[in-house]
C-alpha cells in the first residue's frame, strides 16, 4: 500500500493503518517542536547567507507543485533583471549528500536525481546546486554566485539555513492534518508562522493547460479531443496528472502509477504497455525514461505543466520589495 493510500484512503485497512499509525505521529510532532524550539530559543543558530535566499517549500510530503513554483520564480526574477542560482535536494541521485555545483548541459537522473535533471531540462542557462545539505550550498553560492539570487526548491524544513523569506504552497482543504506518518505533513501546521508568504492567500497558484510535445522530437502537439492513450508516471500527485488529462479530453485506456521518484529503469517496464498507443508522461518522467535503450519502441507524449503566481503584476511588486530589502 503506497503511502498516499494510508494518507487518504477510505477504506478499512487505510483506517485501521492511521489509527495505528497515530501514536508514532504524535511522537514525531512532538520531537519536530523541540527540534524548532532549539533555534526559536537560540540554542542552536541558523545560518543566514549574504546572498538574497528566497525557500519555495511546504509543509507536507509528496507532490505539491514545488517544482514547477520553483521556475515560474526563477523566470519572475528574471524579468525583473537579477541573476539566480537553484539549489535542490538531489532526492534519490548519487550527488545527494552535500552540496555540489552541478556541471553544465543534460544531467543524468540517476547520478543528480530527477528534480535536478528535470530543472536543468527547463531552465538550461541557471546555474544549479545539488545536494541536501542546503548551508552548503548557499556556501558554494556565495562563493562562486556572489551577485545572484538564491532559490531554493524545498528546504522549508532546513532550519540550519535562515532564507530571507519562505514562499510556503499550503492546501487548506486537506484532508489529512497529521504528521507523519500517519499522516502527510513532515511538521504541524503551526510551521506556517515561519513562512513571509503563503499560498494560496494574498496570491494564489494558477496552472495554465498542459502543453504536449513529443519525447522523441520536442514537436509540440495537439491531442484529439477521446483520444485514446496510456500513461505512465512516478510523481508525487498521480491523480491530479491524470485528472488533467482527462480535464484536456484525453481518454486513459492503460495507466501505471509509480512511487514519486521511483527511478523507471526496471528491464520490464514498458513490455505491458500496447505498442499502439502513445504513453503519456510528466516532464519530471521524461527525463529519465529517455535514455532508456528500448524507448524508441514505443512513441511518448510528454506533458508540461506551467504555473504562474497571480494577480502578476502585484506578486512583482512583492519580489521587488523582497529584493530591495536584501539578507
Amino acid at each position: 500500500m503506497r503511502a498516499q493510500d494510508v494518507w487518504y484512503g477510505s477504506g478499512l485497512a487505510a483506517r485501521a493503518l492511521r489509527a495505528l499509525l497515530t501514536p508514532v505521529s504524535w511522537l514525531y510532532a512532538a520531537g519536530w517542536k523541540s527540534y524548532e524550539a532549539m533555534y526559536a530559543l537560540g540554542l542552536k543558530r541558523a545560518y543566514r547567507p549574504s546572498v538574497v535566499s528566497l525557500c519555495v517549500g511546504n509543509l507536507t510530503a509528496g507532490g505539491s507543485g514545488k517544482t514547477p513554483v520553483t521556475i515560474h520564480l526563477v523566470n519572475a526574477l528574471r524579468r525583473l533583471g537579477a541573476t539566480v542560482v537553484v539549489s535542490c535536494s538531489g532526492y534519490r541521485g548519487a550527488s545527494e549528500s552535500g552540496a555540489s555545483h552541478a556541471p553544465e548541459g543534460p544531467l543524468s537522473a540517476g547520478q543528480w536525481g530527477d528534480e535536478a535533471a528535470l530543472l536543468r531540462h527547463l531552465l538550461p542557462d541557471t546555474p544549479l546546486i545539488v545536494g541536501r545539505d542546503r548551508v552548503q550550498a548557499a556556501q558554494i553560492a556565495e562563493r562562486e554566485f556572489p551577485d545572484a539570487v538564491l532559490v531554493l526548491d524545498d528546504g522549508f524544513q532546513h532550519l540550519r539555513l535562515q532564507a530571507s523569506k519562505y514562499l510556503v504552497l499550503h492546501d487548506p482543504a486537506g484532508k489529512n492534518s497529521r504528521c507523519l506518518p500517519a499522516g502527510p505533513f513532515r511538521e504541524p501546521r503551526s510551521g506556517l508562522n515561519r513562512a513571509d508568504l503563503v499560498l494560496p492567500g494574498e496570491f494564489w497558484v494558477s496552472e495554465e493547460p498542459l502543453r504536449f510535445v513529443m519525447g522523441s522530437t520536442g514537436t509540440p502537439l495537439t491531442p484529439k479531443s477521446g483520444q485514446k492513450v496510456a500513461v505512465l508516471c512516478a510523481i508525487g500527485s498521480p491523480e491530479r496528472f491524470v485528472s488533467a488529462l482527462e480535464a484536456a479530453g484525453i481518454e486513459i485506456v492503460q495507466k501505471r502509477l509509480l512511487p514519486d521518484h521511483d527511478p523507471l529503469d526496471g528491464g520490464n517496464l514498458l513490455r505491458s504497455f500496447d505498442p499502439g498507443l502513445a504513453i503519456v508522461v510528466t516532464a519530471k518522467d521524461w527525463v529519465k525514461l529517455k535514455s532508456r535503450p528500448d524507448v524508441q519502441q514505443h512513441q511518448f507524449w510528454v506533458a508540461q505543466q506551467s504555473v504562474a503566481i497571480e494577480p502578476a503584476g502585484s506578486f512583482a511588486e512583492w519580489l521587488r520589495s523582497a529584493l530591495a530589502s536584501g539578507i
